[in-house]
């Protein structure tokens, strides 16, 4: 007897998917049980243990500010915290809810154990996407799903005692865009943001809720067109701006990876650095994934063969957050090192990142499989096994060091 789970995790036409951390866990659990004869009661026991949840996620119903669209907000409150608590803000994919973020990650559990408050917000549209493309959601207090978020992380600095200064925001899909949302219309609110598989802020901006433009990676822009963008989203602000983390896969089929490759010239304008990485790690934080930083101050992790979306890495999030110290009872540094750094240097940048040196040795590359890659579909980069032949009339063109795809073959006439 063998226990195996399936979870597509979607995106695309408003439907979405059917992770669920704690139930991986307890089919873990019970493969164990049948592989080293662990009693069940005893396992069951174990499993229970390591998933109870100090409390409950409960509904905010107080009057917590502007809140034009009417997003919902639930709060993971543990009865332990730190002094003052941080607070994250962790947003849900297309067609998902508050509820099934909080259960589908492990962020309340970390909760726990270090202290901090998480507020999931639920998104008020029927497909339960993220509102990342109006003038008023990318504008500082402007109004959309954005401004209701801002007001929620006000009234908890102002009612549940959260630490202003340690104000965080994660999401996946659609709400690894409106991380990015965040990130440039209320930069003053928070200090840090970790994406899994999003887009670079304004680029599904416009009339319509979904931008194939944008979704299909066909969206390129210059790195100071993109930082614009984001100067844009709250004008005249010249104070710090939050550091930002990205995760993509290179198979992503609903928010093509050149996503990843667009944020980075986004924000790495917006701080003033090289698009050159400072560092390169390979194998990090696992097998197939490379790890990219450009300063202290913006981060990328590229998943080999993985589509959409990446898997969560809660503990490596926690890590950029500058969260993985604190305790329940504890306090975290006045002047802390993962702090952002001021933003008055000049953009540098370059159209597309040239290849780094990594800093540990990559695995050998496996030969190609065989097959045709089709239009926009991945066909090379350093660690692709698959495909790397087009099919007609499309030809593999380059757009960095671990990606390229099939394109229409540029014209010479």
């Amino acid at each position: 007897m063998s226990y195996h789970i399936t979870c597509e995790h979607r995106q695309l036409a408003n439907f979405h998917p059917c992770k669920n951390k704690r139930l991986v866990m307890l089919v873990k659990s019970l493969q164990l049980t049948r592989m080293f004869g662990f009693n069940t009661l005893f396992l069951a026991a174990l499993v229970s243990s390591a998933s109870a949840l100090s409390s409950s996620l409960q509904q905010i119903t107080a009057n917590f500010g502007s809140n034009p669209t009417n997003v919902k907000m639930y709060m993971y409150k543990p009865t332990k915290l730190a002094v003052p608590p941080p607070l994250i803000i962790a947003m849900h994919y297309c067609t998902g809810t508050a509820q099934a973020y909080f259960q589908g990650t492990s962020l309340a559990q970390l909760a726990d154990q270090h202290g901090f408050i998480v507020i999931y917000p639920n998104a008020p549209t029927s497909g339960g996407c993220w509102d990342v493309h109006s003038t008023g959601t990318l504008t500082h207090n402007s109004g959309g799903d954005s401004l209701g978020i801002a007001s929620v992380v006000r009234w908890a600095i102002s009612n549940q005692g959260v630490d202003a200064n340690n104000v965080f925001a994660t999401g996946t899909s659609s709400g690894a865009m409106m991380t990015n949302v965040l990130m440039g219309a209320y930069p003053d609110l928070f200090k840090a943001g970790s994406l899994y598989s999003g887009v670079p802020y304004g680029c599904f901006a416009g009339s319509s809720a979904w931008s194939n433009q944008c979704a299909n990676g066909q969206l390129i822009q210059s790195a100071q067109q993109w930082g614009d963008l984001v100067r844009n989203g709250y004008p005249g602000y010249t104070g710090t701006r939050p550091k930002v983390q990205f995760w993509h896969g290179t198979v992503d089929t609903t928010l093509y990876p050149q996503n990843f490759w667009e944020e980075i010239k986004q924000w790495t304008n917006v701080f003033g650095v090289s698009q050159t990485p400072t560092s390169n790690l390979t194998s990090n934080p696992q097998s197939g994934y490379s790890r990219a930083s450009y300063g202290s101050n913006v981060q990328a992790i590229l998943a080999q063969g993985v589509g959409h979306t990446v898997p969560e890495h809660e503990t490596d999030t926690l890590d950029w957050f500058g969260l993985s110290s604190l305790t329940p009872g504890g306090s975290l540094p006045s002047s802390s090192s993962t702090a952002p750094s001021s933003t008055t240097s000049a953009p540098v940048s370059t159209s597309t990142p040239p290849p780094s040196t990594t800093t540990t040795s990559t695995s050998p590359t496996s030969t190609p499989t065989g097959g045709t890659a089709a239009h926009w579909d991945q066909c090379g980069g350093q660690g692709w096994t698959g495909p790397t032949v087009c099919a007609s009339p499309y030809t593999c063109k380059y757009s960095n060091p671990f990606y390229t795809r099939a394109d229409i073959p540029t014209r010479t006439t």
